[in-house]
């Protein structure tokens, strides 16, 4: 027999999200989230990979390089795409609650939501740029719906061991897996040189740990200098055959347990009420005063890591068998409690209200928001567009990240003044709802 919830999603098709039935302290999170996502991404438009990470690649970096790194990777850093994918996680119980209290059907109009939303990552990922997440988020959205109804603890604790599945396998990596290799590689060419037969496995593992320790970076950084200067069709060209293996590789094996983990968190966080500044002032104070005190000790222990060990730039693996995956991980997911905390705070104080709205208009459009990063810098950076990729340093991509921020916590209000929904978020429901959706809002006449 159909339970009750399920008898009432049969009622009538779901509907479009009005502006009287959001919750602002899940927008202002959000808003906060899509900045602080600029501020992290910011370096990966303008540099090859790697100087996001190493500052020191840059061959103009400074002291003011590396304090610029040091602060985002402690507050941006991993932290906002995680607090992202938490709010991401949190639409799901909202939408589920909406469509219950209306008496409407939602599966369907989530199915379509989440497809809708990975035709525009895969455009965004092959056609734009290439840290899409857009992707990652839909593959993880398509398992989620028939998880809504666990209870919020459920959900917490799931999500936090999907996160932590990593630790044992970054320190099993480390004790068994790194000394196999290592040790295969030097008995093959040790057999080499005996002249004794070496078996084919051995020789592909000499072979692949060769490629790993000794790789030649700066080879590697010249050539994704060239081709992000080259013409358009050709930075697609080269950038499909990067996507399509984190596509098929990363996403299944590495996005969904860690995104997939936070978007559980964050549905349950939203049942808690922790999102809706639901909770008492004392909760909130406790998630930030916990969550700093427990992961910035943390991040800052990881920033000294990396700066005593030159940032590991020889090759990633001396960073898992020195802790640095373990650090950021461990050290990340409680600074962004913190963050949670100290902007429910805020939201529930009605402090700032002149930033708040801003944010939550920037929270509102946060797909918009987040497309225009795209277009914007890969057509600033790319040789298609200005071709300044590998020119801008830190200090001044982060006075384009306060431009861009102080453009958009302007903007968005304005637009919302006028329109229902943004311009990528008016596509994206056109989609889900088979038809074009009004986008300005009615005049209002005067007295």
């Amino acid at each position: 027999m159909a339970s009750v919830e399920e008898q009432v999603e049969r009622k009538r098709p779901a509907e479009p999200v009005e502006a009287k039935d959001r919750v602002r302290s899940v927008d202002v999170l959000r808003g906060v989230a899509l900045l602080g996502i600029l501020a992290m991404n910011i370096v990966a438009f303008a540099w090859p990979d790697g100087v996001d990470s190493n500052p020191l690649l840059d061959p103009g970096a400074g002291s003011l390089d590396v304090g610029l790194w040091a602060l985002n990777h402690v507050v941006f850093d991993t932290k906002m795409m995680s607090l992202f994918s938490m709010l991401f996680g949190a639409g799901l119980v909202l939408m589920a609650d909406r469509a219950r209290a209306r008496g409407t059907r939602l599966v369907w109009v989530y199915y379509r939501r989440i497809f809708w939303l990975l035709v525009i990552g895969l455009i965004h990922a092959y056609l734009i740029w290439g840290g899409d997440i857009l992707v990652e988020y839909a593959a993880c959205g398509f398992l989620l719906y028939p998880l809504r109804k666990l209870r919020p603890r459920t959900l917490i604790v799931i999500g936090l061991c999907l996160n932590l599945v990593f630790v044992p396998m970054f320190l099993g990596f480390r004790a068994y897996l790194v000394p196999f290799l290592r040790e295969t590689a030097a008995r093959a060419e040790a057999k080499e040189r005996a002249g004794q037969p070496v078996k084919e496995w051995e020789k592909s593992v000499r072979d692949s740990w060769k490629e790993i320790t000794t790789r030649d970076s700066r080879e590697g950084f010249l050539k994704e200098m060239a081709w992000h200067r080259s013409s358009y069709f050709q930075v697609v060209k080269h950038r499909a055959s990067e996507v399509i293996w984190m596509h098929l590789l990363g996403i299944p094996f590495v996005m969904i347990e860690l995104s997939g983990g936070r978007m559980l968190i964050g549905m349950g966080l939203m049942k808690l009420g922790v999102f809706s500044t639901a909770c008492s002032r004392r909760t909130y104070l406790t998630m930030m005063l916990v969550g700093y005190g427990l992961g910035l000790p943390l991040m800052g222990l990881d920033v000294y890591n990396e700066m005593t060990h030159g940032f590991f730039a020889d090759h990633w693996i001396d960073r898992v068998l020195h802790g640095g995956f373990f650090l950021t991980l461990l050290g990340s997911l409680p600074v962004v409690f913190g963050h949670i905390g100290a902007v429910m705070l805020v939201c529930q104080s009605q402090a700032l209200p002149w930033l708040t709205r801003r944010l939550a208009a920037v929270g509102q459009m946060a797909l918009s928001n987040y497309l225009f990063h795209s277009i914007l810098f890969t057509t600033v950076f790319n040789g298609y567009g200005l071709d300044l990729y590998g020119s801008i340093h830190r200090p001044m991509l982060y006075v384009f990240v306060l431009l861009v921020w102080a453009f958009q916590l302007w903007l968005s209000p304005v637009w919302l003044a006028s329109f229902r929904y943004g311009p990528a978020e008016w596509v994206w429901r056109s989609l889900t709802y088979g038809k074009l959706q009004p986008l300005c809002l009615p005049i209002q006449s005067g007295r």
